[in-house]
């Protein structure tokens, strides 16, 4: 596996750990269908929460979190309405919101880490 593929790997356990400390139920992790793969699919306080994890080893080419663009966040809210398509079941009475976590640091046991909520 090359060193950036062990790098996203860690940092989506991180940030997975990150989201589990904070109260929220991780449903899935890597799910994946014809339109692409969303990183974490939680639930928290009556939302269900579609996240996009960036991690990098340094902020050298730019923040993380600014490949999470316009287009990005298409993508990742096709992919939440093909979630909730697949679950209906569990996708009922929750509210729908897409969310990203970045890691910026070599070690993403250690590395900075940054949660926006409800991006728009």
């Amino acid at each position: 596996m090359a060193a950036k593929d062990e790098l996203g790997r860690a940092g989506e356990a991180r940030a997975a750990q990150h989201l589990l400390e904070r109260g929220y139920e991780i449903l899935s992790r890597n799910w994946r269908c014809a339109q692409g793969e969303i990183d974490i699919v939680a639930v928290s306080a009556g939302w269900l929460c579609i996240i996009e994890v960036k991690t990098r080893s340094s902020a050298a080419f730019g923040h993380p979190l600014e490949a999470v663009d316009s287009r990005k966040l298409g993508r990742l809210w096709q992919l939440a309405y093909a979630w909730v398509a697949a679950h209906p079941d569990r996708a009922r009475g929750l509210t729908l919101r897409v969310e990203a976590v970045s890691l910026i640091g070599s070690d993403p046991a250690s590395a900075e880490i940054e949660h926006l909520v409800d991006l728009s």
